[in-house]
């Protein structure tokens, strides 16, 4: 039986992949109404943690990571389960690093993620995006991925009507666009997408590179 399950994951993972819902470059997707480009910021504003941004870390940090990323992005659930703990541990926790995490999702089952992630408690947004990650090969392979990830966010205080209302609500789904539409003014054309003090650093990359380039910052 093992087996088979096994099977049948590999070969839900290769629909997904061919429908681009695993492929780190935008795809076309239904999207809701487009922001005024009068709300997003300008470049060198978006090089920098704005005031609506979700930062983990202190603010008086001398380095500033912003990533880009799509909760269906393999590459994206890589980084943050894989790379960025270690990260988090050396200069997040150090004081020396901020992180600001913004949305740039690459289908509407992104989005949908994006959305659900912001209606959770701001104290526990990192947690939610985590989580979101790490059951990534889960949620995104069953039939209604949303659903799926909705009972997962239970545990984060966002019940069945609350995961209803979070989709529904039109300001939140114009955030996710308003950062996407970001990524696009600042260069992102895959995810992920780290911009370490203002420099595009494109696709994932290792904890012994990051820390060579970080530590190069705080000298």
């Amino acid at each position: 039986m093992r087996n088979i399950l096994i099977v049948v994951a590999g070969v839900a993972a290769v629909i997904l992949i061919a429908c681009g819902v695993y492929y780190g470059t935008r795809q076309p997707a239904p999207k809701p109404a487009p922001v005024a480009a009068a709300t997003t910021p300008d470049k060198a504003a978006l090089l920098k943690a704005l005031p609506d941004d979700h930062v983990e870390g202190s603010p008086n940090a001398p380095i500033t990571l912003i990533e880009y990323a799509s909760f269906t992005c393999p590459h994206c659930a890589h980084f943050n389960v894989m790379i960025l703990p270690e990260i988090k541990t050396k200069w997040i926790d150090t004081g020396k690093l901020k992180l600001v995490y913004r949305d740039y999702p690459l289908d509407q089952t992104a989005a949908q993620a994006a959305q659900l992630a912001r209606c959770a408690p701001a104290d526990r947004y990192f947690g939610v995006v985590d989580m979101i990650f790490r059951t990534q090969g889960t949620w995104a392979l069953a039939q209604d991925p949303i659903a799926e990830l909705s009972k997962s966010l239970r545990i984060a205080g966002i019940g069945e009507s609350e995961a209803k209302a979070c989709l529904a609500n039109s300001k939140i789904a114009d955030e996710v666009v308003a950062s996407a539409q970001g990524g696009d003014k600042v260069g992102v054309k895959a995810t992920p997408s780290l911009f370490i003090n203002g420099e595009l650093f494109s696709g994932a990359r290792s904890v012994e590179e990051l820390d060579g380039v970080f530590a190069k910052l705080v000298k």
